[in-house]
């Protein structure tokens, strides 16, 4: 796959002189990796030759890299270190070039998009790529090529050799380019779409060109080299071999079999005369490298070396040309399969088409160094990243990025908008007319990591998204494109974009709706309505204490007549723009005159924006369509107000055309910009002060400071009331907060932070949005604990399982009769009951923990998590596998060995940035502290508070912990690759199976009595083997800890759930019922109810299974079906039902069984993929359940069944049942020992676990048949009974059997 598994160890070494390995090529030029002196000093000074393990990709082996050796992989051999040293230059070169490309790859990602959805089908797009990829660049490297540049699907190759041996090296490219069509030239895929290889080769005069700035260093080939093998690749048809005319005329032809193309100097090789190995070598030995490098021999793979010395000026030169996103991970020394993951980003594409007068190589240095540092210098303050520069014979194009890993800007499709239309400007201007640049901008989910060989990589952006972007730059050539995706994001008005009519692009089977962003234009400038309307028919919920103080500081502003300004700061998505809405509402109803206006991340950056916008809306400009109708207005609304010689001054402003004054033109420039000022002050005044009104200004926090300098004192001079929304992190919004905490200024300020919703809002406002009177517990639950009390988040959440079709909807009558169904006690089990109306609950088949984060959530939460260093990160993304809550042990479990002793002071830094939290008694050892803070501060000392981190002492390392928010746990999970993913799935099952049983008060066995032992051998081959760590009584009591956290985090969403839906449903009916308007059945509680079981235990201590089930069960069955492995997730499911049985939670059996239901239903019944013993336990647990819910004719159905399967059939009829009873009547007891006795050990304890759970069916059957009085039920009854007497005594001989058996081994 693209991160690879490579694993990174590392070398240590004393000396000064650094050998590195050198490989391919790399695409992108422009970041930089950190090493210092420290690490540099580790790395070996000359690399032992070990012998490779020929595999299938080159990303099995197991490759040790040091520091410096993983960041040369993302350099080519060409950049040697006397060019390391100087400064951007273009230098000529001789050589070869050979341009390979993956025909179809445009395609290939459709169509697995298409089968597996965005994020998988990225995944295995991207496995696929590399693999096939990789084994192209091992017959490269065996054959001495220098890998220049990557472009997704293709790679530039470069044999540099002096000219006298352009012949030798052109055969020996050849050779090397028809091995590797005849092994590699076609390769079926899984999605059925055939790939094949375009290559095409060139030997004519080049030069390297490097440019950048100061902190950032590309490089690109170019000259008629470069114009050739692009012209040999466009002629070459998929599984050709073009030579360019200039190599065929310097080639050794006699070689050869090739056939002309028609009209064309350019020829297709259609065979050779192999060179032999004493050639090879030569021609090898020949190829001009470094003077201090050689090659390395017996690895398979022929691996170029570099000797760098130890010199701090040249490391940092060497940084400049590595991608600033794989530098982070660099300077972490994270391993390079910890580099690449799936994220969201914008890609943007420019494109910039070289003028015909461009020809000299010179030309093309000035022409690359300055669009690069122009373009460096517009994006940096967006915080875009460019990952890759590419020169062909048609122009030049720059991929750039927003939103890897690192700091970020919130709405970064917003900054990637107003990036591409500041370089489309600026490169149009720069480089004669708007036809020259292109730029598109796309928006989705990509894969963000390593691509190429272990040896020679990239660090780069792979996906639909980039595909797309790719198209629409060739396809929408001379203005800024984006697709849809980039124009919801962005949140801009429809006026910023203009729809683009559709053009077929290559491969792309549904792009949507592209659009043009024309940016700021007058609409943009003038327009100030709010975007959020008032909804007429509901209210706004949950909001009701602000609405009070807007109307309490309304009347003291009337009765007063003081100026106010009432400002509410909120977090993104937590309803300002709505409340702001509400009040304007409120505000004209009461008769006011209410001014609102919306502003927008853009205004910041544009002076008297703000100030445009407000008076516009004031003075009544909107309607006028024509210049000359707000002229009018204008001098009807101003007269008297300022001078009319000054009616000039508002030209700018408001797109008018007063004529320019003498008193005007007179003014030097620092007057004219005095007079306007005081101008708009004159106006604002006007606006402000004048009739009685309310102002609303919604995100008030992007007021650009232009515009800030012109209120600010108007405000204070003036009597106005003024509502504004604002959101934390902003100057502006920590200016108000500052004045609302003055004693001299808080009276004029009100300050208000908005809380989170509370549950019985939240369910409120599902069941407004949907439309319905009520929601399943299952959903209120879910959102509650997702939302976070956040209506965007709710609103997102509801979004997206609407979309995925998660959702049912039907109408319930009162009094329904329920159906005697499994499906409908899951339908009655899971909905709240209530009055008559439209309910929403989950699909049957939908597992609501396994939903995936939708993106635009997804993008909130990383915004908090790349804040964070790398290795915090990573050590984050493994919890995350883990689960919500997780122990210290696991987590050690699953971490590389090179990271574990990092561990303890990663997870004391991400306590106290509030991403974690230690659970209460958790002891936390002592190593955990920060060594930097061993004596409390002063501070400490002080307030007498002891850290967590720093209370506890204790010698092992134990602990448990928990993320403070659950989406950023999810989001962190979701940036994992399929393979790594599963992968850890697999360690994480490992370590818990182990604790995989009842506790030692309940005797420590399976909750299903003997349940391995039923399972035949293949489908436990899916058991995941190794040993956890040691210590297993400190992980059971950690795991304790762990679960009886995740208990009280279910039970407690459980609980706010139905007390929201409870009050719904008062609201709804208006009475001072229950839930439905009666008192809660009991079967619809959630609490539980102890077991007999549980009884000898409910003393000082308690049985510890609860916890059990919940941090081993329940995440060995997602671990299992995270790894594809239905047979042992069903297992466990089994398990967790069993468990929440022995615990008397039937809500959560039926929850757990209904998932094995789901699951059971998706494996292909032929496949044998669930033992017929575990069809017996699953309709045996789901009769049990339904006993316990008062389902009893429906629990006889499902023992019956469970019966059958288990070969225990038991009579339908009475007179079956009197020929069945004395057919038990004849058992043989001896006979049953005898047979117990002979029977292997594996045998006897399969059977064992057959009888009791037949013994269990047969109890629970006579249990409901004693229930009905008639004679015929009781008939029945007394044949369970004794047919379970009899099951029990065959039991009993297996165990006595199994008992002699292991004390005859003991004597032995």
């Amino acid at each position: 796959m693209a991160t690879g598994c490579v694993a990174a160890g590392e070398r240590t070494s004393a000396s000064n002189e650094l050998c590195v390995r050198r490989q391919l090529v790399l695409g992108k030029g422009g970041s930089s990796c950190k090493f210092s002196n420290r690490s540099l000093k580790r790395l070996p000074s000359a690399l032992s030759s070990e012998k490779v393990l020929m595999m299938a990709s080159a990303w099995e082996r197991k490759y040790h890299h040091s520091d410096l050796e993983k960041a040369a992989a993302f350099l080519p051999g060409l950049l040697a270190e006397d060019s390391l040293q100087s400064n951007c230059y273009s230098q000529p070169i001789d050589g070869v070039l050979l341009f390979a490309d993956i025909s179809a790859f445009t395609t290939l990602t459709e169509k697995f998009i298409q089968r597996s959805g965005t994020e998988r089908g990225t995944d295995e797009l991207v496995q696929t790529l590399n693999c096939y990829l990789c084994d192209i660049l091992e017959e490269v490297l065996t054959f001495g090529g220098d890998i220049l540049k990557f472009a997704g699907d293709a790679v530039l190759v470069l044999w540099r050799t002096s000219h006298r041996e352009l012949a030798k090296t052109i055969s020996l490219v050849l050779q090397c380019s028809r091995q590797i069509q005849k092994k590699y030239g076609s390769r079926d895929t899984p999605v059925g779409q055939k790939v094949r290889l375009k290559i095409g080769i060139s030997a004519a005069p080049m030069s390297l060109v490097v440019f950048g700035d100061r902190d950032w260093r590309y490089f690109c080939i170019c000259g008629q080299a470069l114009h050739e093998v692009c012209e040999a690749h466009e002629l070459a048809n998929p599984g050709d071999v073009v030579l360019s005319a200039t190599s065929w005329e310097l080639c050794e032809q006699h070689r050869l079999r090739t056939k002309h193309l028609a009209g064309k100097r350019a020829v297709k090789v259609t065979g050779m005369d192999q060179m032999s190995r004493s050639e090879r070598q030569e021609a090898l030995r020949k190829l001009v490298r470094h003077p201090l490098s050689h090659r390395l021999e017996g690895e398979g793979a022929m691996r170029p070396t570099r000797v760098l010395s130890n010199r701090p000026k040249l490391v940092e030169m060497f940084r400049k040309y590595i991608p600033e996103a794989a530098l982070r991970k660099l300077d972490d020394r994270l391993p390079l399969d910890l580099f690449s993951e799936l994220r969201p980003v914008t890609s943007l594409f420019v494109h910039l088409q070289l003028s015909a007068d461009i020809i000299s190589t010179a030309e093309v240095f000035e022409f690359l160094h300055s669009a690069s540092r122009m373009l460096l210098e517009i994006l940096s303050p967006h915080k875009g990243e460019v990952n890759k520069v590419l020169l062909c014979d048609k122009g030049c194009t720059f991929l750039c990025v927003f939103g890897l890993i690192g700091e970020k800007l919130p709405y970064k499709s917003l900054h990637a908008l107003q990036s591409a239309v500041q370089i489309f400007n600026s490169f149009s201007t720069m480089f004669g007319g708007k036809k020259a640049v292109s730029v598109a901008v796309t928006s989705g989910m990509v894969f963000c990591g390593i691509t190429g060989h272990p040896l020679r990589n990239e660090y780069t952006v792979l996906g639909q998204k980039v595909n797309l972007a790719a198209r629409m730059m060739v396809r929408y050539p001379g203005l800024v494109s984006c697709d849809a995706a980039t124009y919801a994001a962005s949140r801009l008005p429809p006026y910023y974009f203009k729809e683009l009519p559709e053009r077929k692009m290559k491969g792309i089977i549904r792009p949507g709706t592209i659009y043009q962003y024309v940016g700021v234009t007058k609409a943009s400038i003038l327009d100030m309505s709010l975007t959020k309307e008032r909804s007429e028919y509901a209210p706004l919920l949950g909001r009701e204490k602000e609405i009070d103080l807007f109307v309490s500081c309304l009347k003291a502003y009337k009765d007063f007549g003081q100026s106010h300004i009432l400002a509410f700061e909120g977090t993104m998505g937590s309803g300002k723009s709505h409340l702001l809405a509400e009040l304007a509402s409120l505000g004209q109803a009461a008769g006011h005159r209410v001014v609102a206006m919306e502003l927008l991340e853009v205004n910041v950056r544009q002076s008297f924006s703000a100030l445009h916008k407000l008076m516009a809306k004031a003075l009544g400009l909107q309607d006028c369509e024509l210049r000359s109708d707000k002229e009018r207005v204008l001098q009807a609304k101003l007269e008297g107000i300022i001078e009319e010689s000054s009616y000039c001054l508002l030209n700018g402003i408001f797109f008018v055309e007063f004529p320019v004054s003498d008193k005007v033109r007179k003014m030097c420039e620092p007057q004219r910009l005095m007079e306007l000022h005081s101008t708009w002050a004159k106006v604002l005044e006007k606006v402000m002060g004048g009739e009685f009104g309310i102002f609303v200004i919604d995100n008030a926090h992007f007021i650009d400071p232009a515009s800030w300098s012109i209120m600010s004192p108007v405000l204070q001079n003036v009597s106005s009331f003024m509502v504004m929304s604002l959101a934390p992190g902003y100057v502006r919004t920590e200016a108000f907060c500052k004045a609302a905490g003055d004693s001299a200024m808080s009276q004029n300020i009100t300050y208000c932070h908005l809380d989170k919703l509370k549950s019985s809002a939240v369910v409120q406002k599902v069941c407004q949005d949907l439309g319905v009177v009520s929601i399943s517990r299952d959903l209120a639950r879910f959102l509650i604990q997702r939302s976070l009390g956040i209506p965007y988040y709710c609103e997102e959440l509801l979004r997206c399982l609407r979309r995925n079709d998660m959702l049912l909807f039907h109408t319930r009558r009162r009094g329904e009769k329920a159906e005697g169904s499994w499906e409908s006690l899951i339908a009655t089990s899971s909905s709240s009951a209530g009055s008559d109306g439209r309910v929403c609950t989950i699909r049957p088949d939908v597992n609501l923990e396994n939903t995936v984060l939708p993106v635009t959530l997804k993008e909130i939460a990383l915004s908090q998590l790349d804040q964070l260093k790398p290795l915090k990160q990573t050590v984050l993304k493994y919890a995350a596998v883990i689960g919500p809550v997780f122990t210290t042990q696991l987590l050690l479990h699953v971490l590389p060995a090179d990271m574990r002793h990092k561990v303890n002071c990663v997870l004391t830094m991400l306590v106290k940035d509030n991403i974690l939290k230690w659970l209460k008694n958790t002891e936390v050892p002592e190593d955990v502290q920060d060594p930097t803070k061993r004596p409390g501060t002063s501070v400490q000392a002080e307030s007498d508070v002891e850290t967590p981190a720093l209370r506890m002492t204790v010698v092992q390392q134990s602990g448990a912990l928990a993320f403070r928010v659950v989406l950023l746990q999810e989001a962190a999970y979701q940036l994992w690759p399929k393979r790594q993913r599963v992968a850890l799935h697999r360690t994480c099952a490992a370590f818990l199976e182990r604790h995989a049983h009842k506790c030692k008060s309940c005797g420590q066995g399976e909750f299903v009595a003997f349940h391995r032992f039923a399972v035949t051998s293949t489908q436990d081959g899916g058991r995941c083997q190794g040993s956890a760590d040691q210590g297993d009584s400190r992980s059971w009591e950690t795991l304790v800890l762990a679960g009886e956290q995740l208990k009280r985090d279910r039970t407690h969403a459980t609980e706010d759930a139905e007390d929201a839906l409870r009050r719904q449903q008062q609201a709804f009916m208006g009475e001072d019922f229950g839930v439905a308007g009666r008192p809660v059945a009991k079967s619809e509680q959630t609490t539980e109810v102890p077991s007999k079981a549980d009884g000898k235990d409910s003393g000082a201590c308690s049985c510890e299974c609860k916890a059990i089930v919940e941090s081993v069960l329940v995440p060995l069955a997602r671990h299992y079906m995270a790894m594809g492995d239905a047979a042992r997730a069903f297992y466990y499911l089994l398990e967790c039902a069993a468990a929440y049985l022995h615990v008397s939670n039937s809500d959560m059996a039926l929850v757990k069984l209904n998932e094995a239901e789901v699951l059971r239903n998706s494996v292909d019944k032929k496949a044998n993929v669930i033992a017929r013993f575990e069809e017996a336990t699953f309709f045996s647990l789901k009769g049990e359940v339904c006993y316990r819910m008062g389902r009893m004719e429906l629990a006889k159905k499902m023992i019956l069944e469970a019966l059958s399967l288990l070969k225990r059939k038991f009579p339908r009829t009475t007179v079956g049942a009197l020929v069945k009873s004395q057919v038990e009547k004849l058992q043989c007891a001896a006979y049953v020992a005898r047979r117990a006795a002979s029977l292997p050990q594996e045998a006897r304890r399969k059977r064992l676990a057959w009888l009791l759970q037949q013994s269990c069916c047969l109890s629970l059957l006579e249990q409901l048949f004693s229930l009905e009085g008639t004679s015929s039920r009781q008939t029945f009854s007394r044949l369970a009974a004794r047919m379970k007497a009899n099951t029990d005594r065959a039991a009993d001989s297996c165990r006595a059997a199994d008992a002699h058996r292991r004390g005859g081994d003991e004597l032995i």
